[in-house]
């Protein structure tokens, strides 16, 4: 499978490039900056470089041609200001569904966050966060066209993945290593059946393809 990936410098996107080169897949990553396509090359991936704030709708739909994946995982970044949640969280998230619509591919896979709300209220930088994932999810969702699956991951950690997590609709707070959210969307990729659901994930007692089958299976 062709799998391009949105944020593919980011430390999620990193880790799939990986499991998804291993497994003898072809995973490609839009990045903004020139001077991350080594890092790509080094775990299996191809660099495209694009930058999701300025591009348009066609632009990114022609990098998407022929693939048969897409995943979302940019993020503004825990240093960034209220202002780029919304053009990175929110409108490039919108932008690139759009452009998977556009291009014909089918599965599209989202990194979202737990407590993603378009209803959510305050003003801190957090509250526009949840808030601009919110809508990014109700965006996707209303895409009839994509397979989508929506992953909400509890808080990240850089802790080793022990491959064993909670997968379900509500999963209540918890911890995620980026190891295991990497694993998860991998199984997500090729899980067509999980298209149409909200996923919350934690750290948890079962194993990622075990969860995963779990859910589609529901």
């Amino acid at each position: 499978m062709r799998i391009v990936i949105a944020g593919g410098h980011g430390q999620i996107a990193l880790r799939l490039e990986r499991l998804l080169a291993a497994r003898g897949d072809v995973p490609a990553g839009i990045v903004r900056r020139p001077e991350q396509a080594d890092d790509l090359r080094e775990a299996g991936a191809e660099p495209i470089v694009c930058d999701l704030e300025s591009a348009s709708v066609e632009e990114v739909a022609a990098h998407l041609e022929g693939a048969d994946a897409a995943v979302f995982a940019a993020g503004a970044g825990p240093g960034s200001g209220a202002a780029r949640k919304d053009t990175v969280d929110r409108d490039a998230a919108i932008l690139f569904a759009d452009a998977a619509e556009r291009a014909g591919v089918r599965r599209f896979v989202i990194v979202s966050s737990m407590g993603a709300d378009p209803e959510h209220r305050g003003d801190e930088v957090f509250d526009v966060y949840l808030r601009a994932k919110g809508e990014a999810d109700a965006h996707v969702r209303a895409h009839k066209s994509l397979d989508w699956t929506i992953l909400r991951p509890g808080a990240l950690t850089n802790d080793a993945g022990r491959g064993l997590v909670r997968l379900e609709a509500h999963t209540g707070r918890g911890a995620i290593p980026r190891d295991d959210v990497a694993a998860v969307l991998a199984e997500l990729i090729e899980t067509p059946a999980t298209a149409g659901l909200v996923l919350e994930l934690t750290g948890g007692s079962t194993p990622v393809s075990v969860a995963v089958k779990s859910v589609a299976g529901n």
